[in-house]
């Protein structure tokens, strides 16, 4: 007979994808899953596998003031609350926490009704609500080497899965295909599940300093804004380019796989798929975020080979177009970077992090699994 498990992840596309790979992974082996999630799921949770979604109340430290304090902890508290109701209803056999502050509410409660729990940090940096989750967890899943090394005081219930990736990702993985000199040029351009103005106005700059052979080369798919799409649309259509533009790609997984080189954030989902499909990237990591979580992301796979990252501050038009022009007059360079982000990727993450679910909801312990951030064991 199969498990119950409750996957409660934020409403952003890194929190919800590998949460949603998970979740076709249990299906498949015969469990029944539900997810609990916050108001801004939308679209991106069109597809989720689910047997039921809830929406949690939550909210995030966005101020200081004693006010402000205040309505955080009161919607946190209701979400608590709800999210308790929905555990002694569902009886869940382990909930499965990927992130963010929606993510508090569900395992609050599941600590408070002794519930096992697993808590998954994609990133490299740990975040400000796993941190405060993490001692409360049965067991911490983690992505990448966390920068800093494990707190000792996790290291006897923290095991490296990796980061899953949906099964589109993986069914996407294909052998790169070099640019031909004077061919197709295939460049997508995306900011995360959410996208990024500052790609809507960086990008149009740095292909107007492209040459004309150059540029009839290129076939831009971006990722853009609402707001921004006419916008950004004529000053494509002036530039005689031929661009296709929109908000969200279901398919992004096939974007990725059919481009020669992409521009985009380093969210963990992102650099997981790229290093999954295999594919060379300019890297720009959100600015200004607290633990620089998505620079780290970057330094992983620049370290083995398969991107460049850039600092939003050292980034305008006419600096993207050198890099850009740079590498579509080097295939070889490409390819080679292709290849380094595919040695690095991890399609088995989702079968690892399903492992060690199953593994915490036999109530078994799991220290016998736990090796810090070294751990290459499959869990069993």
């Amino acid at each position: 007979m199969g498990l119950t498990f409750l996957l409660t992840a934020g409403g952003t596309g890194g929190h919800l994808f590998p949460a949603q790979a998970l979740a076709s992974e249990l299906m498949r082996r015969g469990h029944a899953v539900e997810l609990a999630t916050d108001h801004r799921v939308g679209e991106i949770g069109r597809d989720f596998p689910a047997r039921k979604m809830h929406v949690i109340a939550s909210a995030t430290l966005a101020g200081r003031s004693p006010l402000a304090l205040a309505r955080t902890a009161w919607k946190l508290g209701r979400g608590t609350l709800q999210a308790r109701a929905l555990l002694k209803s569902l009886r869940p056999d382990t909930v499965v926490g990927f992130g963010g502050y929606p993510t508090f509410p569900p395992m609050l409660a599941a600590w408070l009704t002794g519930t096992p729990s697993v808590l998954h940090e994609a990133n490299a940096v740990m975040g400000r609500a796993n941190r405060m989750l993490a001692a409360r967890a049965t067991a911490i899943a983690t992505s990448f080497p966390l920068a800093g090394g494990t707190d000792p005081a996790l290291a006897s219930r923290t095991v490296r899965t990796g980061n899953p990736v949906r099964d589109a990702v993986i069914a996407a993985a294909a052998p790169y295909r070099e640019p031909q000199p004077e061919g197709r040029f295939d460049l997508l351009v995306f900011g995360g599940s959410q996208g990024a103005r500052f790609f809507s106005e960086v990008l149009p700059e740095a292909l107007q300093c492209l040459e004309g052979h150059l540029r009839r080369r290129v076939r831009l798919v971006q990722q853009c804004r609402p707001e921004d799409l006419d916008r950004v649309k004529a000053a494509y259509d002036a530039l005689g380019l031929e661009a296709e533009l929109a908000p969200f790609f279901p398919d992004m997984p096939k974007r990725i796989a059919d481009a020669h080189l992409v521009v985009c954030r380093s969210g963990a989902s992102s650099v997981s798929e790229l290093s999954v499909i295999g594919r060379p990237s300019i890297l720009v990591p959100l600015p200004h975020a607290l633990d620089n979580d998505q620079g780290r992301n970057a330094e992983v796979l620049a370290e083995a080979g398969g991107a460049w990252p850039i600092a939003q501050k050292d980034l305008d038009g006419p600096a993207l177009a050198e890099r850009i022009i740079d590498l579509m007059n080097a295939p070889a360079r490409l390819a080679k970077a292709a290849a380094a982000a595919r040695d690095v990727g991890r399609p088995d993450a989702v079968r690892r992090l399903a492992d060690l679910v199953e593994h915490v909801a036999s109530r078994r312990p799991v220290s016998a699994l736990a090796q810090g951030d070294q751990s290459e064991e499959t869990p069993s």
